[in-house]
């Protein structure tokens, strides 16, 4: 089995002054890059240079509460609106600047708003290529994204961009309301800005992501579910998988996972939060739920290293072993 080295968690603030000496990247094995839970299924992975984001929301509305999960019961002091289903959704202009300086790419792996409600606002500002499927891409379009900055894909592309290269992996989301959960809609084209939730939540089609970056390969998906035959051969070191309660509604889901993925170096659970609590709030009713998630992990793949993440706190991810 791989070997990966990891250095212990540190603060983001302190792992960016130690970016800034870093060499320009390369595709040589060995390179050193860092890993930012961003909340939800958002993700930020770069190496001082190049910063490439996964599913970025952090506007944490208070929207319509995910099925499944303890309610967030809104305290006096959290002054936010709440959210309907046909409310125009406004992200967070303020949490954008304070959490997403940069950005080169964007990548979303389905339409849902705690996916894609920041992702106009980002490409907006940073100029970021927007990487999605056609739902996402009209989504983009609403909000007046130019067409060069979206790149539409279906799932089976396999992209060279240079320091990184991408393969688009079909999958399923998770099987949310005990399995009552389906969805063939897309977000269609000709929509005008500002849109509602509504508007901006229907699914697309869901992807996963094989990146690989500095001789690593780091697996992101953005639900509680995957298509086993699609993972077949792969072997990354790093994996970001959903760990929210749906995924029980899976047959053996972390144990078909592991063996899937050759027993991978580094999981890092992915979606557990109430993403309609600001950061701020205890997130202990999830964090009480993800345990089993840990222990199913354990079980079925002992020597993998398991990190539970911390919003916005560094993960630095070192050369493979020999």
């Amino acid at each position: 089995m791989r070997k990966l080295t990891l250095a212990s968690l540190a603060l983001a603030a302190s792992v960016t002054c130690a970016l800034a000496g870093q060499k320009p990247p390369s595709n040589e094995k060995g390179g050193q890059f860092v890993l930012r839970w961003l909340g939800t299924a958002g993700w930020e992975i770069s190496d001082g240079t190049t910063v490439v984001l996964i599913d970025p929301y952090v506007s944490r509305i208070f929207g319509p509460q995910p099925p499944g999960r303890t309610p967030y019961m809104q305290p006096p002091e959290d002054k936010r609106p709440l959210y309907g289903w046909d409310s125009v959704a406004t992200p967070d202009l303020a949490a954008i600047d304070a959490h997403v300086p940069r950005a080169d790419f964007v990548l979303v792996t389905h339409t849902h708003y705690d996916h894609v409600l920041d992702v106009p606002q980002i490409a907006l500002k940073t100029h970021a290529t927007v990487i999605g499927t056609e739902s996402t891409e009209n989504v983009l379009r609403a909000y007046k994204v130019p067409e060069e900055q979206l790149l539409t894909v279906h799932g089976g592309e396999d992209y060279e961009f240079g320091v990184f290269s991408l393969k688009v992996i079909p999958s399923l989301h998770s099987p949310l309301d005990r399995k009552h959960y389906f969805s063939s809609e897309k977000a269609p084209e000709g929509m005008k800005a500002p849109l509602t939730l509504r508007q901006m939540h229907p699914e697309g089609g869901t992807l996963a992501f094989l990146i690989r970056f500095h001789g690593h390969q780091i697996l992101a998906f953005g639900g509680m579910n995957y298509i086993e035959r699609e993972i077949e051969g792969l072997e990354p070191d790093v994996v970001l998988v959903g760990a929210a309660a749906s995924r029980k509604e899976i047959h053996d889901y972390s144990g078909r996972l592991m063996r899937g993925l050759h027993f991978p170096a580094l999981v890092l659970p992915t979606h557990w939060d109430n993403f309609t609590a600001p950061f701020d709030a205890s997130q202990q009713p999830s964090i009480d739920a993800l345990q089993s998630f840990l222990e199913e992990i354990k079980a079925a793949s002992p020597k993998t290293k398991i990190i539970t993440p911390k919003y916005f706190e560094a993960i630095p991810v070192g050369a493979a072993a020999q």
